[in-house]
């Protein structure tokens, strides 16, 4: 592998970032000198990000560290519309109020990752709906739509793929790109944004954005990818059968977030080590490198240094040594997630499917009920053998009731 002159190139590389670049030699120059100023867009549709979207604020993360400056772009603005991307059919049209709510939602994270300020170096945080929200569309039309031909924009993968299978692609998604690609422009003029970050699946897009530039006479701007990331078995990442990876605390528990890092894959430990923690390269090697039982250290590791990053050194430490408790000690974590419900329903004798439902161990009674049948539900450590069991007063141990999913999931139930 060739050698770059930045420091955030041979980051990225080394740790496995990079996927396409449009133009390795002038954009490793920028960031030699400190002059790379990137931006990532993340679009409101939910109150929290998910980890899909980590490996992209990690390469925010290590633009900041070798001496650059990020733009975390809110889209409040292109929201409005969807991005089509990966997409099999129309996004929801969502409210403002709740793309509003949403984008307050998913600003924390990046604190916890970057370091805001007016410094040159320091990352700040914009809103697309400063500029999309009043354009003129006949005026949009006009200056901006005339460089597009819709011959390209229909060669785009995002379009293609939805046409080739008859899927409806609505005229407002069909819009997202020229909006993605003004994005590109108006950080270019507005604080010199030269890069354009993003998931392998937006390509088309950024070069778009870095197209209409050129015509619209800014700067030369830069394209650069990090690959979409499945496991070594080939699942997406970050979907769990319990559902999304969630990166806010409000949407999933240290604990829950820990154990997502704790049950990855052997084959996935060294690529995730390098992707989404900060550990110097010859200590991910030598994690790496073990083999049999001793991979599990590796993965505790992982486990305790990503969730740091998001979490806190303290959540992290707790959250692994609840789970050394819960797994080698056999003991009962008073710190294990928890829900309460009411003492009546357990005196009324509760109904397994509804408690594991509830608890989120499954999303529904029939994927309950296929657990029970495949003997991967325990009720305080005893495995559930009819899927008309009831919870009991009885079953309350020490004022809970611990329900588990298989031998690593447990969840706490509390009468109240």
């Amino acid at each position: 592998m060739t050698a770059h002159k930045s420091d955030f190139l041979n980051i990225l590389a080394e740790r496995g970032f990079i996927h396409q670049c449009s133009d390795f030699l002038g954009l490793d120059a920028l960031a030699a000198k400190g002059e790379g100023v990137a931006y990532v867009g993340y679009d409101c549709t939910a109150p929290s990000l998910h980890v899909g979207s980590l490996i992209s604020i990690m390469m925010l993360h290590w633009l900041q560290a070798t001496g650059n400056k990020p733009i975390a772009l809110m889209g409040g603005g292109t929201t409005r519309v969807g991005d089509p991307s990966g997409k099999d059919e129309t996004r929801a049209i969502r409210s403002i109020e709740e793309i509003d709510a949403n984008k307050d939602g998913i600003k924390g994270v990046f604190a916890k990752l970057l370091t805001f300020g007016t410094a040159r170096s320091e990352a700040v945080m914009v809103d697309n709906a400063e500029w999309l929200a009043k354009l003129n569309y006949i005026e949009f039309l006009r200056d901006v739509g005339r460089h597009f031909s819709v011959n390209r924009m229909l060669s785009m993968d995002s379009v293609k793929m939805r046409v080739e299978r008859e899927q409806e692609l609505s005229f407002i998604e069909f819009n997202y790109m020229l909006l993605q690609a003004y994005d590109f422009v108006e950080l270019s003029k507005r604080y010199g944004c030269n890069l354009q970050m993003g998931g392998s699946d937006q390509w088309g897009n950024i070069v778009t954005g870095i197209d209409l530039g050129r015509r619209m006479g800014t700067p030369q701007l830069y394209a650069l990818t990090c690959p979409l990331l499945t496991t070594a078995s080939g699942a997406k990442m970050g979907k769990t059968a319990a559902g999304a990876v969630w990166l806010n605390e409000a949407q999933l528990a240290p604990y829950d977030y820990w154990q997502f890092w704790r049950n990855t894959e052997d084959a996935d430990v060294g690529r995730f080590l390098k992707l989404f923690t900060t550990l110097p390269m010859p200590e991910i090697a030598r994690l790496d490198a073990l083999q049999g039982a001793e991979i599990n250290e590796a993965k505790k590791v992982l486990a305790t240094e990503a969730t740091a990053l998001l979490h806190g050194r303290a959540k992290a430490d707790a959250a692994a040594e609840t789970a050394r408790k819960t797994f080698e000690q056999g003991t009962l974590a008073e710190d294990l997630p928890t829900f309460e419900v009411p003492e009546s329903d357990i005196r009324n004798e509760l109904g397994v499917l509804a408690a594991f439902v509830n608890a989120g161990l499954a999303k529904s009674n029939s994927e309950a009920r296929r657990m029970i049948q495949g003997g991967g539900f325990y009720i305080n450590g005893v495995v559930v053998k009819d899927d008309k069991t009831k919870l009991r007063l009885a079953d309350v141990k020490d004022g809970v009731i611990k329900l588990s999913a298989g031998k690593k999931k447990h969840v706490l139930l509390k009468p109240v």
